[in-house]
């Protein structure tokens, strides 16, 4: 099976996983599929490269990358998306089924780099590692048992994703600012909220991950978000320089 060039831009990302097999069971879907970029947040066990579950994959398990935050992980991506199996939770992003999801990811990698998140085995993304996406997608199961085992929905995903490399619409012009930048447009327009003493900064535990939320919907281009980072950067300056002479 040939693998498509833009299958190289994908980097599939394990959050807190807690079962070394689990992540040798998705090194092996990769490698399956021609997916070769493994990232890993904070590992549970280190002993995951000798995973016996990645039969075949050995060379994914020894190329894989290890950060610390989500963030970092994700910085030179400029799509970001968190798969979920919903349940009882409380979404605050866009929703939409695997297969109209993996349309819109096969399309981006054409464009530039995307971070496909997968989370714990018992708690799946938090809240603050879905504040890094620009939306979510889930595999359509039964309302009667909707969790998939974390190899199994890897798989799954990525079986999607190259079943019809062809099926790719024209993406869009220009280039998408990178997860690295939205992160510092979001650290900046927080300082302005901060420099502008807004109410709600100081109210809610949440609002951090809405402005990250928010950052992330408008969807910048590279030159938008350089020049709408100026801006912020010229009212802070501004703010913290009348707040001075008044002081």
């Amino acid at each position: 099976m040939p693998v498509p060039a833009e299958f190289d831009g994908l980097r599939v990302v394990l959050v807190d996983v807690r079962n070394p097999l689990n992540i040798g069971a998705a090194a092996r879907a990769m490698s399956n599929f021609g997916f070769p970029h493994l990232r890993l947040v904070n590992p549970y066990d280190v002993a995951f490269r000798n995973a016996r579950s990645a039969v075949g994959a050995a060379a994914t398990l020894a190329t894989a990358e290890v950060y610390k935050t989500v963030a970092e992980a994700v910085a030179d991506c400029s799509l970001v998306v968190g798969t979920t199996a919903v349940g009882h939770r409380d979404l605050q992003h866009s929703l939409v089924r695997l297969e109209k999801g993996a349309g819109a990811i096969r399309t981006h990698l054409a464009a530039g780099f995307c971070a496909l998140l997968f989370g714990s085995e018992k708690f799946g993304l938090s809240k603050l590692d879905m504040s890094h996406c620009h939306w979510l997608m889930h595999i359509p199961t039964r309302d009667e048992h909707t969790s998939m085992n974390l190899g199994q929905a890897v798989a799954v995903c990525l079986y999607e994703l190259m079943r019809d490399p062809s099926a790719v619409e024209k993406p869009a012009k220009g280039n998408p600012a990178s997860s690295v930048e939205l992160e510092r447009m979001t650290d900046t327009l927080l300082n302005a909220l901060r420099a502008s003493e807004y109410p709600k900064l100081n109210t809610s535990k949440s609002f951090h991950g809405a402005v990250r939320r928010l950052v992330r919907r408008l969807r910048l281009q590279q030159g938008d978000a350089v020049f709408l980072l100026g801006m912020l950067r010229q009212m802070i300056w501004k703010m913290k320089k009348n707040e001075d002479a008044e002081g």
